[in-house]
């Protein structure tokens, strides 16, 4: 047995020492210290010694498997430091080469307009409020004092997902009016901007997708003249102080008294041109004070509050801050156009 162990040693430690990778490694242990190993086998053979015998192959026995593992252990650490010198010279770096320019991507026109509104509304007090575009009919139409029977509910106009017009995508940004009205406690302060739906053709100024804003402050006291002047702040912060604006009469069902405001034409400026329909006007949105009966509908009595509200398509604002003439640049993507922004 004495010769048997040493015969292990000899040709174990070698092989191990000349391991190539640490796969071979790994076989070498299972191959003499693995659960049906050489050395484990020879160690079975113990039972067969004398008293006498036993202490000295098993003082002998440990030695060898101690000296394999050591052996086992120095190579693998061998192994290790190859390959990572080897992994350190193929992903060397050489840092005098001249890198590679990576173009970075830029907002798009239309949401830079959008951060600016918001910082805009924001500087002013304004909270910003994003909600659902799956919405009720009725918070889409009728908590807005938009009855049945109105033209905008028809089938033609709306996108609805019910055979009842009960649910549907939203034709405008109002509704989340009415839920802040509805949780939120006065005074309110607030700006809706998100995605609606209508069913327009598309055109040079039209889209059956498209974002609005929607706004709107209740509080005590509050009149037409703080709505126009809000607007006019708004409008002089995108366009600047020579911005030309007028405000028209107008009528929406959720609004009274109601108008509608112009920016004079940033293509003709005022001249007529295709952009304006010859009209030297862009009609930019629509406003009002809120109607009493929407008011009372969201538990406000509006004998005690009053509050305006208005509602503009965020292209149009992008429109006139790049001077772009075709609502659909906008959302065909084309490279060639989005880089000028």
């Amino acid at each position: 047995m004495k010769q048997q162990l040493e015969a292990i040693r000899a040709s174990a430690v070698a092989a191990m020492e000349n391991a190539a990778d640490a796969d071979a490694l790994e076989a070498l242990r299972v191959q003499y210290l693995g659960k049906k190993g050489e050395l484990t086998a020879v160690l079975k053979q113990m039972g067969k010694l004398s008293a006498e015998e036993r202490p000295v192959m098993g003082q002998l026995a440990n030695e060898v498997r101690a000296k394999l593992e050591a052996a086992i252990e120095a190579r693998a650490g061998e192994l290790a430091g190859k390959a990572m010198a080897a992994r350190l010279l193929a992903e060397t770096v050489d840092v005098t080469i001249p890198g590679e320019a990576h173009a970075l991507g830029k907002q798009h026109p239309m949401y830079q307009v959008l951060d600016e509104i918001k910082d805009i509304f924001i500087g002013m007090g304004f909270e910003v409020i994003e909600d659902r575009e799956v919405e009720l009919a009725d918070y889409n139409f009728t908590k807005l004092n938009v009855e049945e029977g109105h033209p905008a509910r028809e089938w033609s106009d709306t996108f609805y997902f019910t055979e009842d017009s009960s649910i549907l995508l939203r034709t405008q940004t109002s509704p989340m009016q009415i839920h802040a009205m509805e949780t939120r406690s006065l005074p309110i302060r607030m700006i809706a901007p998100g995605r609606v739906y209508r069913k327009d053709e598309v055109d040079a100024t039209h889209s059956p997708m498209f974002h609005q804003i929607e706004g709107m402050a209740i509080d005590k006291g509050i009149t037409m003249a703080d709505l126009k002047g809000t607007l006019n702040e708004v409008v002089k912060s995108l366009y600047g102080e020579d911005t030309v604006t007028r405000f028209r009469p107008h009528h929406f069902p959720f609004t009274e008294p109601s108008c509608e405001m112009d920016i004079q034409c940033y293509k003709c400026h005022g001249a007529g041109c295709p952009t304006c329909k010859g009209e030297g006007w862009i009609e930019l949105l629509g406003a009002g004070m809120i109607h009493p009966k929407v008011l009372e509908g969201c538990g406000i009595d509006s004998s005690v509050y009053s509050g305006w509200a208005f509602g503009f398509g965020l292209e149009r604002l992008a429109l006139g801050q790049y001077k772009i003439s075709d609502l659909r640049l906008i959302f065909e993507n084309d490279v060639r156009f989005l880089e000028q922004f």
